[in-house]
């Protein structure tokens, strides 16, 4: 894989395209408010902490991942990559 290869991060069910930590924090923090819950009711029904939740809304790069998917999860959000765009090296016969 080269420095120009890019995939796409979609949050299935709107199909918006994430690009970067801030964008996903975003995008969490809409579909929370959406539903109606605050940050403490989705930190506990996700089995994360307050502290957790309050910095992965606010684009925090260094997010644990395990902490990540259980808050998409406890949304009904998921995480898909398309990988369309990216080449693979084809090894010489």
């Amino acid at each position: 894989m080269t420095n120009t290869d890019s995939y796409k991060i979609f949050l299935i069910g709107n199909m918006n395209t994430i690009n970067n930590s801030t964008e996903l924090g975003a995008a969490i923090r809409a579909e929370r408010k959406r539903i109606g819950v605050t940050q403490k009711e989705l930190a506990m029904a996700a089995g994360t902490g307050l502290r957790f939740l309050i910095e992965l809304e606010r684009g925090k790069p260094t997010a644990q991942m395990h902490g990540v998917f259980k808050v998409l999860q406890s949304l009904g959000m998921k995480l898909a990559v398309d990988g369309a765009s990216v080449h693979e090296e084809k090894s010489a016969p």
